[in-house]
């Protein structure tokens, strides 16, 4: 993806997901196998690829260094103006820092975790003309927390989120769904809502940010994972209803894959 194909994306929303992963090739063969994903090189370098579906981009994927000790995982990014200001507002609210801030090709970011933990990145630049949440962009953000309202505030204040600034986020309670909403543009980019554990020792019940792509055939989709060497099994965090699956790929990435509304 050219220079010039990229654009710099509204202060605060989610502009990507991203998985670091030990062997990007076996990467991209399971994910290019279970949800259709072909790949190009991105402007980070070697070593990193950019998902497309239908020839629009939908993810990163990097190479872990060798002997780094960076766990293989998906994380959302989100964009701000100044990655320093925003690193700072992490550590003045009590989260920290993981990695950065860096410089990488035509931006720069770093990832952190929030006060209970949950990983996320931010980045200051370009990126690929990614379209959260619309058209046919296909994933969509849920942070599990144990305190959905503290949550909310903590992001709000290092994003700038409820600034009143025009096209900025605004942030709601949805009573129906029991969740803090935070919207940009009349659409929803991101849902946080309680459930989480920090004490548990299923990761996947402790707090984190869960990445769900939308796909047509769910059931073909878990079985293409299990057969491709992942593990796919029912959701925790939502109900029994077979309208979504966690997948775990070989390398130990784990995201949600959602069955299209009807």
């Amino acid at each position: 993806m050219t220079e010039a194909e990229q654009r710099t994306p509204v202060h605060g929303i989610p502009c990507w997901v991203s998985l670091m992963t030990r062997d990007l090739r076996a990467t991209e063969d399971f994910y290019g196998t279970v949800l259709g994903w072909t790949f190009r090189s991105g402007t980070l370098g070697e070593g990193f690829s950019v998902a497309h579906v239908d020839a629009l981009p939908v993810a990163g994927i990097g190479q872990i260094a060798p002997g780094l000790p960076t766990a293989v995982s998906w994380t959302p990014y989100f964009a701000v103006a100044d990655v320093d200001t925003a690193a700072a507002r992490v550590r003045e609210r009590g989260g920290t820092i993981a990695v950065g801030p860096i410089r990488l090709g035509p931006g720069r970011g770093a990832v952190a975790a929030d006060r209970e933990g949950a990983a996320f990145g931010f980045w200051e630049g370009r990126t690929p003309p990614w379209s959260f949440g619309r058209d046919s962009a296909p994933a969509s953000l849920e942070l599990r927390t144990s305190h959905a309202f503290d949550s909310a505030i903590f992001y709000a204040e290092v994003f700038g989120w409820a600034s009143e600034e025009p096209g900025g986020c605004e942030v709601g309670y949805a009573y129906q769904q029991d969740a803090v909403v935070v919207r940009q543009g009349g659409r929803t980019v991101a849902t946080l809502r309680g459930g989480g554990d920090a004490s548990s020792p299923d990761p996947l019940l402790r707090p984190r940010w869960h990445v769900r792509f939308q796909v047509a055939d769910l059931h073909a989709v878990t079985e293409a994972a299990r057969a491709a060497g992942g593990t796919a099994g029912p959701s925790a965090n939502s109900p029994a209803d077979g309208t979504e699956a966690v997948i775990r790929d070989p390398d130990g990435g784990v995201f949600t894959v959602c069955a299209h509304p009807a």
